[in-house]
């Protein structure tokens, strides 16, 4: 079984930087597509950014393409999205999620990822 658990929410002024870890124990992490999705309030569950278990490709969202970055260690089991240049609209939960059917392409819906962790916090104030 899986586990995977975000750390690094916050309270952040716009303009600013957050860094967003998640920590995946179980299983083979070096075979694991992993995604960074968000949800704010009131709103259905989105892509942000994903980064492809054979070579390390990223995609991103184009609500986000340039401020964030998505990279991954397999050496200690963890995925981190730094974003900058932070706005207010980027307020949201933000989930970690793998895929562990070592896809050969990278998907950008919800439904293609099977472990989630429990989602962190991210509020920009404006």
């Amino acid at each position: 079984q899986v586990q995977l658990v975000e750390s690094g929410g916050g309270l952040v002024q716009a303009g600013g930087s957050l860094r967003l870890s998640c920590a995946v124990s179980g299983g083979t992490f070096s075979k694991y597509t992993m995604g960074w999705f968000r949800q704010a309030p009131g709103k259905e569950r989105e892509f942000v950014a994903a980064i492809h278990w054979r070579g390390g490709r990223t995609t991103y969202s184009d609500s986000v393409k340039g401020r964030f970055t998505i990279s991954r260690d397999n050496a200690k089991n963890t995925v981190v999205l730094q974003m900058n240049s932070l706005k207010s609209e980027d307020t949201a939960d933000y989930y970690c999620a793998a895929d562990r059917s070592a896809p050969v392409v990278t998907y950008t819906t919800s439904g293609d990822y099977d472990s989630w962790g429990q989602g962190t916090q991210v509020t920009v104030s404006s």
